[in-house]
């Protein structure tokens, strides 16, 4: 029996951090890559300003909706075959984006575009768990992988505004499309096939947890627009709670479960899931208000609200590429900790901002705070995601993680927007009043990286032990 030369089985592995991290990329950044290019997107097809906002929303909704069905299906399909699969839908939808020539392709297309991130990215994760070893190996992809998380929204926000202003908003979809060929013959080529897993479908967790969340979701979506009085946020709200919980009752009886609780059942786990919700929340709250507060009271045009973000973005990518030297020096709770510890200190600084705040003084030196504390917190809460976790479950572990990312953003947004809408002044100086604005949305947002920061303190740093906890599940 031949045996592969070591140097052979680290060129393969790099190959495959490539692709997962490639791919991975491109989902992230087209979350953010059409925030700041929406004022183009709508002037360039005449959308009103509900239509616009479902341009996010279509995208968020099918992707936090089917990604636990996506995981599932990568454990009975496998993996490989499954990462195709959403890596074929993401990119012909980004070519249908990019040619749309009216609204309702457009918004079709986002959301098919959704299906395929839903499909793609638990296949990424769940790739990265199982063919690197726990230990320093994984925690190097795992640093890498989270990383991609932070730089890949950053960069979005950068990209999207330079792309509208020099080109056009079409190009930031138009990019995916070569990108995901070379991608796609690449996975072929590299990927390793995971072992399928016997079984069926859990129809009614799939269901559930397709419906609760896709419910959820609007719920908070539509409150941003409608209020958390409407009937329909309500309504929506309301049955996306009761499925979810019929999710997790179900769950603890189905023999072949699409959520086994028992990812829960180790607390380093749950309180990053947990923590990430919160975290994501805070994050997508400060891209979402601080763009507008960039073109809306300093009056930047897209191309520099874009390049506005760069403090942020270069400190990110600098703290990113240390965290697996960091890691071994101070530890994964450790790193965690003081991220957002330094995410909260810029985002309380951030918060501050006035109609007569400086750039530099007001904005970017708390961008840099926030970037170091991203760059430093993502990459330990995903491994802290995926910590102990067996390869029978790494699929929907690696779903779990994805949907706390996604529904943190959209929670988070939600609750932000409300703030928003309720905090207006209504003064004779609309700059004012939205400054006014912003910063008590991101003062709320504070909020919740206190939160995530007191959950990892008690429930990751102290690790309390339970008789669960001293096994690995």
């Amino acid at each position: 029996m031949t045996q592969k030369n070591p140097n052979e089985n680290q060129l393969n592995h790099r190959a495959l951090l490539a692709i997962i991290l490639a791919s991975y990329l491109m989902i992230v950044l087209d979350i953010s890559i059409v925030v700041t290019a929406l004022p183009k997107i709508q002037d360039s097809l005449g959308l009103s300003a509900s239509a616009l906002s479902w341009m996010q929303n279509a995208y968020t909704l099918s992707f936090g909706g089917l990604l636990l069905l996506g995981a599932r299906a990568g454990d009975i399909l496998g993996r490989k075959r499954m990462f195709m699969l959403g890596l074929t839908l993401f990119t012909l939808s980004s070519l249908i984006i990019g040619l749309a020539p009216n609204a309702a392709l457009l918004l079709a297309a986002r959301a098919v575009q959704g299906i395929g991130a839903a499909i793609l990215a638990p296949s990424t994760l769940a790739l990265l768990t199982a063919n690197f070893a726990e230990g320093p190996e994984r925690t190097r992809a795992v640093a890498w992988y989270g990383s991609v998380a932070g730089i890949g929204a950053s960069l979005g926000l950068v990209l999207g505004g330079v792309l509208a202003d020099m080109l056009s908003w079409r190009v930031g979809f138009y990019i995916n499309v070569p990108i995901g060929l070379v991608l796609w013959l690449a996975a072929r080529r590299h990927l390793p096939e995971s072992p399928r897993q016997p079984g069926q479908f859990d129809l009614a967790g799939a269901l559930s947890s397709t419906l609760g969340m896709t419910a959820l979701v609007y719920g908070i979506v539509h409150s941003a627009s409608a209020g958390w009085s409407d009937l329909e946020t309500l309504f929506s709200t309301g049955i996306g709670i009761v499925l979810l919980a019929f999710l997790v009752f179900h769950e603890g009886r189905a023999a072949q479960a699409i959520m086994p609780l028992r990812l829960f059942a180790q607390r380093e786990r749950a309180s990053a899931y947990a923590a990430r919700v919160l975290f994501l929340g805070a994050m997508m709250g400060f891209w979402f208000f601080t763009t507008q507060y960039l073109q809306g009271v300093m009056g930047f045009n897209p191309f520099q609200a874009g390049l506005a973000f760069l403090p942020m973005t270069v400190v990110n990518f600098a703290v990113a590429v240390m965290v697996p030297r960091l890691t071994r020096r101070f530890g994964n709770p450790r790193l965690l900790a003081t991220g957002l510890s330094l995410s909260l200190l810029g985002m309380v600084w951030l918060s501050q901002v006035s109609a007569e705040s400086s750039y530099l003084l007001g904005v970017a030196l708390p961008m840099a705070l926030i970037g170091m504390g991203q760059g430093g917190t993502l990459s330990p809460l995903t491994s802290s995601g995926v910590a102990g976790v067996s390869p029978r479950d790494a699929g929907a572990a690696s779903g779990l993680v994805n949907v706390a990312h996604q529904l943190g953003g959209s929670l988070g947004l939600g609750v932000l927007v409300v703030v928003f809408a309720a905090a207006a002044p209504h003064s004779l100086d609309a700059r004012a009043d939205l400054a006014y604005q912003v910063g008590a949305a991101l003062m709320v947002g504070c909020g919740l990286l206190l939160l995530a920061l007191l959950i990892v303190l008690f429930f990751i740093v102290r690790k309390p032990r339970t008789a669960m906890d001293l096994h690995h599940v």
